[in-house]
């Protein structure tokens, strides 16, 4: 296929309260919309910038629609890329223009270091894009059909519920987690890596988590829950490399024993800043890499260094990237779930989909998704009746459980259907 026009747009959906990590704080997200056409068909692609996950740097150095602006401006560029060029598929496409778009990334950011993550994360519209025509092109309206084989083969399951994985960042009360979990919610995903005083002080910092792990565990220790093996409440906790050392994590985890917790722990996440290349192999805990598993490359080095783990992110460093992530994992033998990067109903469904084919982590008995979205989102209820089947069942949660029928699978969970908002803003 070749792709004849183009065009981009984009729209600011705000949260209502700030959202805290990597010791700062987020207003809202934009949400970025691309047009692809080729001689038959045309297809909607949909994005959420995150310029704060995925290049704290570039976030610090510029206003919040600054950051946003030059990543916009990274995603125009691919598309100049892309007008006229014929299209063999995706990955391929992917893998061909990336060069290019990262180092016009590099210049409008000023950043010759400027990690692969902020260039992915301009490009998640424009493979979902490219995918939705593939499919159509192809006559594979199918999530599962229109994979390459090579990818297609790690899809083994169509999972009847996955649970919902909210997230918990510093300023979530312990009110307000007892509401998620009386709510159903099972999984918490806690940010760890505080800045209490603004100061930069990583003592401090260890300090504020452990009273915080600690206040959670002594309120919800004696809780059950039958999704998982040993009845008890997972902990997830996501650090967005924010720990200096390794001494200082051993210092946390060496906590979370002392106080019964450990066996409770199935993820900590991104503990270090990646540039720290520290060996894990020996702590009692499942590492997991998310921002530093930028591509498959990484995800190979990660593994070496003793990470056990890997979190999958189509709906923030693109579905082409992420088959090739997932290729690694396994070969490693590595665990994996779809994490979240507070994105809209809409591409809720990219995880959700992707997720129901995957094996589930060990310690549990059904399959995990994070979507965090409808906690932050002013216009969360107003964005779900932009999904085309917002009134399905499985586009909501029920008690902290998103229930997969038959109907979903059918539907791929909607993704290839055009939303008529979306559409408008582009055509």
């Amino acid at each position: 296929m070749k792709i004849i026009e183009t065009n981009l747009n984009f729209e600011i959906e705000k949260f209502k309260k700030p959202l805290g990590f990597k010791g700062k704080f987020l207003n809202g997200a934009w949400q970025v919309v691309v047009y692809l056409k080729s001689k038959d068909n045309y297809s909607i692609g949909i994005g959420t910038q995150s310029v704060l996950w995925s290049e704290s740097n570039v976030f610090s150095e510029n206003s919040e629609a600054g950051g946003n602006a030059l990543m916009f401006a990274t995603t125009q560029f691919a598309l100049k890329l892309l007008k006229g060029k014929k299209i063999e598929n995706p990955v391929k496409t992917l893998e061909e223009i990336f060069p290019l778009v990262h180092n016009f990334a590099k210049k409008i950011t000023g950043r010759n270091d400027l990690r692969e993550t902020f260039t992915l994360n301009s490009l998640v519209a424009v493979d979902n894009a490219l995918w939705i025509l593939y499919a159509k092109e192809n006559n594979k309206l199918n999530f599962f059909e229109m994979l390459p084989e090579e990818y297609r083969k790690y899809f083994k399951y169509r999972h009847e519920k996955i649970a919902c994985i909210p997230l918990i960042s510093y300023a979530v009360s312990i009110e307000e987690i007892e509401k998620m979990i009386n709510e159903g919610f099972f999984v918490l995903k806690i940010k760890i890596g505080s800045d209490p005083e603004g100061d930069g002080d990583r003592e401090k910092m260890l300090k504020w988590d452990m009273e915080r792990i600690k206040s959670i565990h002594e309120k919800f220790k004696n809780y059950y829950t039958p999704f998982t093996k040993n009845g008890k409440l997972p902990y997830y906790f996501d650090a967005n490399g924010r720990y200096d050392s390794k001494d200082r994590l051993k210092k946390l985890i060496d906590f979370i024993d002392k106080i019964g917790a450990l066996d409770q722990v199935i993820i900590i996440e991104e503990p270090f800043p990646e540039e720290l290349e520290i060996d894990v192999n020996d702590l009692p805990v499942r590492i997991v890499a998310d921002e530093s598993a930028h591509t498959d490359k990484n995800v190979i080095e990660r593994s070496q260094m003793g990470y056990k783990g890997v979190a999958l992110k189509p709906i923030a460093k693109t579905l082409s990237m992420t088959l090739k992530i997932l290729n690694e994992a396994e070969k490693r033998k590595m665990d994996y779930f779809c994490a979240d990067l507070t994105v809209i109903p809409i591409l809720v469904e990219w995880n959700k989909i992707f997720s129901s084919g995957i094996k589930t982590f060990p310690e549990l008995k059904i399959p995990i998704v994070e979507s965090n979205g409808f906690q932050y989102y002013k216009n969360w209820e107003i964005m779900l009746k932009y999904h085309p089947f917002y009134n399905k069942m499985w586009v909501k949660p029920k008690n902290g459980i998103f229930n997969l029928d038959e109907e979903f699978y059918n539907l791929s969970g909607g993704i290839f259907e055009i939303s008529e908002h979306y559409k408008n803003l582009v055509m």
